[in-house]
Parts: C-alpha cells; sequence; structure tokens
C-alpha cells in the first residue's frame, strides 16, 4: 500500500519539498536546527549510543542577562545578538554535530562521539568564542557572555530526556556559580 515517484534533482518539485523541509527544521532567526529537529536528532544519537555503546554528549548553553541586554538595546537588538551568535559559534562545531536553538536565548550542541573530557573542551570552546566575540547593533558595539551545562550519555540513563535534564541541571549550577562558565558534573 505504497505510491512511490520518482523525482530528478532539475524537478521544481523535488526542490520545492527541499526547501519545505529546510523551513520545518530550521530556526528562521539563527539559521540553526530548530528543537523539533533537536529533538529527533537527540533521540536517534541516543539510541544509537544505547545500541553500540558509543559516546555521546551534550552541551546546553544561553546568553547570560539576556533580558538586559533587550531591556537596554531593545528586542531587534537581542534578536540580532542571537543571530550574530550562531554566527560566531555554529562554524566552529565539527559537521556532525547538531546545534540548534531550543528556547528563546538557548542552545543546544549534541555531540555525537564525543566522551565527557571532549564536552567539557567543547563546551569551554563555546563560552571562550562568544566571550571574545564583539556584537554590533545600530553602530553600537558589546560584547556578552553564556553560562554552559555539559553532560555525556552513560548507561544507566534510560531516555533522551535524562541526558537533556542533566545538562540543564548543569547549565543553572553554572548560572548559580556565577555565570560565563561551564558545569559538567
Amino acid at each position: 500500500r505504497s505510491i512511490m515517484k520518482y523525482m530528478s534533482g532539475d524537478n521544481i518539485e523535488a526542490n520545492y519539498h527541499e526547501e519545505i523541509y529546510r523551513l520545518m527544521t530550521m530556526d528562521a532567526l539563527t539559521q540553526t536546527h530548530n528543537r523539533r529537529y533537536f529533538n529527533e536528532a537527540l533521540e536517534r544519537e541516543f539510541q544509537r549510543s544505547q545500541r553500540y555503546r558509543r559516546a555521546l554528549s551534550l552541551v546546553l548553553f544561553d546568553v547570560d542577562h539576556f533580558k538586559q541586554i533587550n531591556d537596554t538595546y531593545g528586542h531587534v537588538a537581542g534578536d540580532s545578538v542571537l543571530r550574530q551568535l550562531a554566527l560566531v559559534v555554529k562554524p566552529r562545531l565539527r559537521a556532525q554535530d547538531v546545534m540548534a536553538r531550543v528556547g528563546g536565548e538557548e542552545f543546544a550542541v549534541l555531540l555525537p562521539e564525543v566522551e565527557p573530557a571532549g564536552a567539557l573542551v567543547a563546551a569551554e570552546k563555546v563560552r571562550s568564542l562568544v566571550e571574545r566575540a564583539r556584537f554590533v547593533v545600530d553602530s553600537k558595539e558589546f560584547g556578552c557572555t553564556i553560562s554552559a551545562g555539559a553532560c555525556s550519555f552513560t548507561a544507566e540513563m534510560a531516555s533522551p530526556q535524562e541526558l537533556y535534564e542533566a545538562a540543564d541541571k548543569n547549565l543553572y549550577e553554572a548560572k548559580r556559580a556565577g555565570r560565563n562558565r561551564v558545569v559538567a558534573i
């Protein structure tokens, strides 16, 4: 009970479907993946890690004092900061890593085949990149920082949500400890 349709590469309909898929899986503001795509990738990679006992790490980060940026420079400036932040971080990740905007100013980076020590290095690299970056909005230049929580898959984890919750807990610990830092317990 299947219908198959052949569509060649130069077919307008094929290009249309590819664009629809891209729009469904990408965050329009930052051009990173969206929460929906991230959840699917997390589920897929978690299952693969469970099945083959492969390393998998997750880094969650968000912009420190983002409300203050919006209040000081305006919401358009806040959006610009998120766009620029994605342009700073995304090119420095590996091709197989999945970067996604998972909340207002919160991002996730899924790191397949990365052990805990590597997750800490990756999270610190992202934190340092953002700290050194200068954000320009309407000829005003300023900096910002992020807090990050990193976590790695363990055999005791029964679901992808446990991995996410552990990274989220570490993110909030980084914020409680003073921001502009990485926690990977």
